[in-house]
């Protein structure tokens, strides 16, 4: 019941300049973390003590993944290499008082695995909540709260989702996570990527404008590094609240690894200077899978699905394993059909997922934008012609290459499959941009809207990551009006979007719609900071279409 991870031996690592994407003191208890045990980190008494928390993932209806990681010794610290095995007990509990204990058991925590603990409990009841802890000799963790998937073919009412991306660390606090943690109606929290951040110290944002400082300061490029990068997240109480009291379902985007990755490197990786990046890869890869409570999937990636009754399947995309190289903005060498996003295995993955689905909703999590996203569009009958003769994307220019906009053909196969087998209700969920958006998905962008949607789309803006005024530095409303304004006019099928906000959204599904409710947090750079319902936007049943909802859920 229990996974282990295997280390190589981390390597100095040199610091490098970074490029930041141009796109685009841990934090007070709260009383819902105290009232689950969660504690801070502080330093490790002379035997064994948990300082980084619980955490849960991947509900299944019979077992959930559970997650801690314990410091033997005080010298044990995450990435060290350091420390002796010991033994560490698990148990889930019906209640919080431990009183009916449902399963046990043990599992020994090595230096192998950075002394993290994962046990892959069975055997447990669908649809059903229950409470978990770990020990190790006389050290008790916290109590940590979880709750197993619906029954496969369970008519499920409804299934609620917290859904967050881009935390990083040195632009802010994670408040947003604080107040997704304190809702008792989510089933589970999406996490879409960009849950670490690889930049040295000072690097994004500028020193000057740092609320709070990495660790390691450098880059991370070694397996030490990276284990160091994820253990100083986990030191954050909001981010330990939000573990506490709900699985959450992650993916990895680019940061978890290393800025715009590709299966063969990254704009953020400089061979040479910062090692062999298939090396570099594979010990990110690893210390995500040893910090994260997510089960590796296929060929070691993040690509899998979950079923949440007869209501909804999700399908988890990886979307950096196995792309091919980025192009520049502006070459028509994105429609090129040699070229994927994807890979050939999981694009009939997914499609084939969508295509047997008897779900009433297919939900995509994807770490970038499928919509569209273009400037200098011109009507179907010039633009497609002009495009040929110079060479141009056939959907006009987009605005990043990283996106689906860079990898077209996967992008037309894929909706092409949804229309031609008559999918419906397909709505993707995505992060990556630091913007919030409400999309329909063209069929084709040339062409729309005569061309029809094949699925809508939510994106959720960033938990702290800069968005395009903070990166300018300049009042919210300022730069980000111009840039609104441009995209609404080039991209029609962008129903509403928010370029200056900072928070997180909440997806509420039931038979006869989808809904996201986006909340903004008052202040990134506030512990303190409040939330607070801003729009919402829901896809009816059937209809391939976002429109305007005027409340949140309740």
């Amino acid at each position: 019941m229990t996974s282990h991870l295997t280390s190589h031996t981390a390597a100095a690592t040199p610091r490098r300049r970074t490029v930041v994407k141009a796109a685009a003191a841990t934090a007070a208890l709260t009383p819902l973390a105290a009232a689950l045990g969660a504690t801070p980190a502080s330093a490790a008494s002379a035997g064994p003590a948990f300082l980084h928390g619980v955490a849960s993932g991947d509900p299944l209806p019979d077992g959930v993944l559970l997650w801690t990681r314990v410091t033997p010794v005080p010298e044990a610290v995450p990435g060290s290499g350091l420390g002796p095995a010991v033994p560490v007990a698990w148990e889930v509990a019906e209640d919080r008082a431990f009183a009916r204990v449902v399963a046990s058991g043990t599992v020994t925590a090595t230096a192998a695995a950075d002394h993290t603990v994962k046990a892959d409990v069975r055997g447990l009841a669908p649809q059903t909540a229950y409470f978990y802890r770990f020990t190790a000799g006389s050290a008790v963790s916290a109590v940590g709260r979880t709750l197993t998937a619906p029954r496969h073919d369970a008519r499920t009412d409804r299934v609620r989702f917290g859904v967050a991306s881009c935390s990083n660390w040195e632009s802010g606090y994670f408040s947003a996570y604080r107040h997704l943690a304190a809702r008792a109606d989510l089933h589970a929290v999406l996490h879409l990527g960009d849950y670490v951040y690889e930049y040295g110290s000072g690097a994004y944002p500028e020193a000057k404008y740092t609320v709070r400082p990495h660790e390691p300061r450098h880059e991370t490029t070694t397996l030490a590094d990276y284990r160091i990068r994820h253990g100083r997240y986990k030191t954050d109480a909001d981010l330990q609240a939000l573990h506490a009291a709900h699985p959450v379902i992650a993916i990895w985007d680019d940061h978890e690894i290393a800025n715009d990755a590709w299966a063969g490197g990254a704009e953020n990786h400089t061979p040479g200077t910062e090692g062999d990046w298939a090396a570099r890869a594979a010990a990110a890869k690893q210390a995500y899978f040893e910090w994260m409570p997510v089960r590796p999937s296929t060929a070691g990636t993040v690509y899998r699905r979950l079923r949440f009754g007869s209501l909804a399947d999700l399908h988890l995309l990886d979307l950096r394993s196995f792309r091919s190289q980025p192009v520049k903005v502006g070459s028509g060498a994105v429609d090129d059909p040699e070229r994927t996003i994807t890979g050939r295995a999981q694009l009939d993955w997914l499609k084939a997922g969508l295509a047997s689905s008897d779900a009433a909703w297919k939900l995509v999590g994807t770490s970038v934008m499928i919509s569209p996203l273009a400037f200098g569009s011109l009507p179907a009958h010039l633009l497609a012609p002009l495009a040929k003769l110079l060479g141009l994307p056939q959907g006009g220019i987009a605005i990043s290459t990283d996106q689906w906009d860079g990898y077209t053909d996967d992008r037309k196969e894929l909706l092409a499959h949804l229309k031609d087998r008559n999918i419906r209700n397909t709505v993707f969920l995505t992060g990556d941009i630091h913007m919030a958006f409400a999309n329909d998905v063209p069929v084709n962008m040339a062409t729309y809207p005569g061309s029809g949607t094949a699925a809508t789309e939510f994106v959720v803006t960033s938990v702290t990551s800069d968005n395009i005024d903070d990166l300018l530095h300049v009042p919210a409303h300022t730069a980000s009006l111009a840039a609104e304004t441009a995209i609404r006019a080039a991209n029609w099928h962008v129903k509403w979007l928010d370029m200056d906000s900072h928070g997180y959204g909440v997806l509420d599904v039931t038979a006869e719609r989808s809904q996201m409710d986006y909340y903004v947090v008052s202040d990134k750079r506030r512990q303190d900071a409040r939330a607070s319902w801003t729009r919402s936007y829901r896809t009816r049943s059937g209809s391939q279409k976002v429109e305007r909802a005027w409340s949140p859920v309740h």
